[in-house]
């Protein structure tokens, strides 16, 4: 007998140790990609750094800064909003809401538009941060609220597109979409088209509604459920939208990326790639992410690969945002990387901080804007060299002596 409890606890041992051999390759697999050494070629400067509010770590909250051509606006999710010069980053006003925030600011016609997590729409005045009025929409937002034209509009998480009025916060129109059994934890931020309001929504589709009457003007499907499970049927549009002229660029999770065009809802090329970060666009090639962690970048017009780097698989990096030559992405380490736009090599890395870059940032004329987890926004500029003087050729014209 006490050979054969001696032989079974041998083979339990083997069989642990081979299943802890197994788990630890499985382990390791899954790790974040470590960051190899690299020597920046292009020159950044930081311009100024401030804290705006507490930390956001770990919540998922759509909170990244906004511009309106004069001012930089940020908020934090204990409820502080900010508006900053863009040159030194002093603030010219500061207003505390006393609720946490989800998502925004929503810059536009002299007002700025906050959502809290508890459902509120919040609007202030942009010149001086006076709070103009609250509504609550019935559900959280994860979505920066677009303004325009007279409305606000907020995308709700519960698959709602609701319009208020800028004015007094009345409810102009709202729609609803299908909600799947099972969704991702976020929300597309509504885009202006023209005339058009253009939204994603977790049943896949992508829709134009006409801002003041709240008519769909057309429905694409962009991300067509698929498989047996609620898992694999996951079929959200929770990332930016991108739009360049007349066409728009949105991507899918376990769908596709795609090519729009704003008056039709005609798909012009898609291509099968999963991402939940959206998409990005200059005016040669679009950007995204891929769920592990790939940056891909496709040319605008017809959608052929351009490049892929696998720099930052399993560091949880945001969409890629062009920036002069290059494209920036932000990790959850808190460094910021720099990608050319040509062909995809890493050319810079710097560290914001020690908390996550979970928002894209924010590009406005020739400066980056980026907002940490830990409530601090910080802005950079790249520095141009400058040509060295030369002294003027003067043998043609020297006398010998």
């Amino acid at each position: 007998m006490n050979k054969f409890w001696q032989a079974a606890g041998l083979i339990a041992m083997t069989l642990m140790l081979s299943s802890c051999g197994l788990f630890g390759d499985d382990d390791e697999e899954l790790q974040p990609k470590e960051l190899v050494k690299l020597k920046n070629t292009l020159k950044l400067k930081r311009l100024w750094s401030t804290k705006v509010g507490g930390d956001a770590e770990f919540l998922l909250v759509g909170l990244r800064p906004a511009g309106d051509g004069n001012l930089i606006y940020a908020a934090s999710q204990d409820g502080k909003v900010v508006a900053m010069d863009p040159d030194s980053g002093k603030q010219r006003w500061k207003t505390d809401l006393k609720i946490d925030l989800s998502a925004g600011p929503g810059v536009n016609e002299g007002v700025v538009a906050v959502a809290s997590r508890d459902g509120y729409i919040i609007v202030l005045d942009a010149n001086s941060g006076t709070e103009q009025w609250r509504v609550s929409v019935g559900g959280e937002t994860l979505a920066n609220p677009l303004v325009k034209g007279n409305s606000v509009v907020v995308q709700t998480i519960d698959n709602r597109l609701v319009a208020l009025d800028r004015f007094d916060g009345r409810l102009r129109w709202q729609l609803e979409q299908t909600m799947p059994v099972l969704t991702m934890r976020g929300a597309s931020s509504p885009m202006s088209v023209g005339s058009f309001v253009i939204a994603g929504f977790d049943n896949g589709r992508l829709i134009a509604v006409n801002v003041e009457t709240g008519d769909i003007e057309w429905d694409s499907m962009l991300a067509l459920p698929t498989g047996r499970s609620d898992l694999d049927r996951l079929s959200d549009i929770d990332g930016a939208i991108a739009v360049v002229g007349q066409d728009i660029y949105a991507a899918g999770y376990q769908g596709r990326v795609a090519s729009i065009a704003a008056e039709s809802g005609q798909v012009m090329w898609s291509r099968e790639i999963s991402s939940h970060v959206g998409m990005a666009a200059d005016w040669n090639s679009v950007y995204t992410t891929r769920e592990d962690g790939e940056v891909i970048a496709l040319t605008r017009i017809n959608g052929v690969e351009s490049w892929r780097n696998d720099d930052l698989l399993r560091r949880d990096p945001t969409l890629p945002v062009p920036f002069h030559t290059v494209v920036v992405v932000g990790d959850f380490e808190g460094y910021l990387h720099f990608f050319s736009s040509i062909d995809g090599a890493a050319v810079a890395r710097l560290r914001q901080g020690k908390k996550a870059i979970s928002n894209e940032p924010l590009v406005v004329a020739n400066r980056l804007y980026v907002q940490s987890d830990d409530g601090s926004v910080a802005a950079y500029e790249v520095v141009q060299d400058r040509p060295k003087r030369r002294a003027p050729d003067v043998s043609a014209t020297a006398d010998d002596s």
